[in-house]
């Protein structure tokens, strides 16, 4: 999803900025390596809406980068499943 068109932003919370300091601190190391600081908040569970502190977790940025990816990566083979098989085309003369 383009980032530019996203409306994300506009469905954070009011206490956002709160609940994003909460999490930072509760989590000061990435939760998927346990190795780097975390400097961001991320959802458990993939495109959510969910903003309780039990569906959120602080990550470093290589590790949200990453998931974020084969989350978006997984979404488009969805949706690519969902396609209909391209069609024949009633003129074409078959060698069979």
């Amino acid at each position: 999803m383009p980032w530019h068109t996203s409306n994300r932003t506009a469905r954070l919370p009011g206490n956002w900025s709160m609940i994003r300091a909460r999490i930072l601190a509760r989590d000061p190391v990435c939760r998927i390596c346990g190795v780097r600081r975390s400097t961001q908040v991320d959802h458990i569970k993939a495109m959510t809406d969910d903003h309780r502190e039990t569906a959120l977790q602080g990550v470093c940025y290589p590790c949200h980068a990453q998931k974020s990816a084969a989350e978006g990566a997984a979404g488009r083979a969805r949706r690519a499943s969902r396609r209909r098989p391209e069609e024949r085309h009633p003129g074409r003369i078959s060698s069979r």
